[in-house]
């Protein structure tokens, strides 16, 4: 064999095979991983979405509901003098009254539980005189509910009376089924402006 030939050979034993991969290879598993994950922020902005329009659907259905919009969130340190008794909203004291399904035996300052309203609870108020039976219905609502409280409302031309910030519903009797509906849609619902804000930790008034 020819000195020439003999380095043909030699260069040809020292070439690299040609199935080596040469490329970077492809990252799958951080692919996948990065996958899932956007996966599970798209499900979850669509659950989202659906839980807001299911409340809105919901809360066009509740018949007598008023509405009112463009509320002040302002603080203030004296008294408001509302335009809806109860208050749905507006200038409100800068303590919130603890809402965390408590039920009150007095009447409570409406400045305070306004701030409540606009942290996602929702008010329920009686009239004085209210049929017990009806009376401890509502208190094993709201006893079982955050973001709910209860106090008696002299001067309610209802019955009772359900108030959200900026969603109020008068009732004649404690079974109507508008009170399921109306703490469905409203506690933290998509109308207030500070929904899961602090609902207890405040010192109570009165």
């Amino acid at each position: 064999m020819s000195k020439s030939a003999r380095n043909r050979n030699a260069r040809s034993k020292n070439a690299r095979p040609k199935n080596v991969l040469t490329q970077p290879q492809v990252p799958w598993g951080t692919i996948a991983f990065f996958t899932v994950i956007g996966v599970m922020a798209v499900a979850a902005i669509g659950y989202a979405f659906l839980q807001s329009r299911s409340s809105a659907d919901e809360s066009a259905s509740i018949a007598g509901l008023v509405t009112k919009d463009d509320l002040s969130r302002d603080h203030v340190t004296g008294s408001v003098d509302y335009d809806t008794d109860p208050p749905v909203g507006g200038e409100h004291d800068g303590a919130w009254q603890n809402c965390n399904g408590r039920v009150y035996d007095a009447p409570l300052r409406n400045e305070n539980a306004v701030h409540s309203l606009e942290h996602g609870a929702v008010w329920i108020t009686y009239r004085p005189g209210v049929p017990a039976d009806q009376l401890e219905a509502l208190q094993t609502r709201v006893t079982g509910t955050d973001y709910t409280f209860m106090s008696p409302y002299p001067s309610l031309d209802a019955p009772i009376a359900l108030s959200a910030w900026g969603r109020q519903i008068k009732l004649q009797d404690a079974a109507d089924p508008r009170v399921d509906e109306f703490l469905r849609a409203f506690v933290k619902g998509p109308q207030t402006p500070e929904p899961g804000a602090p609902c207890d930790g405040a010192k109570d008034t009165p």
